[in-house]
């Protein structure tokens, strides 16, 4: 792997063992549960919108595990350029 991907990767991995994201990943959770309740719901916009904020932070709160795969996939692209 290129080290400058490597250093991305690694990067990320540091972030996520502080505790600063382990807060923001329980607000981010606490935040998905009140807007998955659609009584308070208005109109379709409202749904939209939503929609939208909840997509949002479920890409927030499963970015560690796109990076494990990303790297794992990354690793994996090396090893087969390597066998070649």
């Amino acid at each position: 792997m290129e080290k400058e991907l490597e250093e991305y990767y690694n990067n990320f991995f540091e972030t996520f063992r502080t505790k600063g994201w382990k807060q923001l990943i329980e607000e981010v959770d606490n935040n998905i549960e009140q807007l998955d309740n659609l009584e308070a719901t208005k109109d379709e916009q409202d749904l939209f919108y939503r929609k939208g904020q909840l997509a949002v932070f479920n890409n927030l709160k499963n970015l560690e595990q796109l990076m494990i795969a990303a790297q794992e996939q990354a690793e994996s692209e090396d090893n087969e350029d390597d066998a070649i």
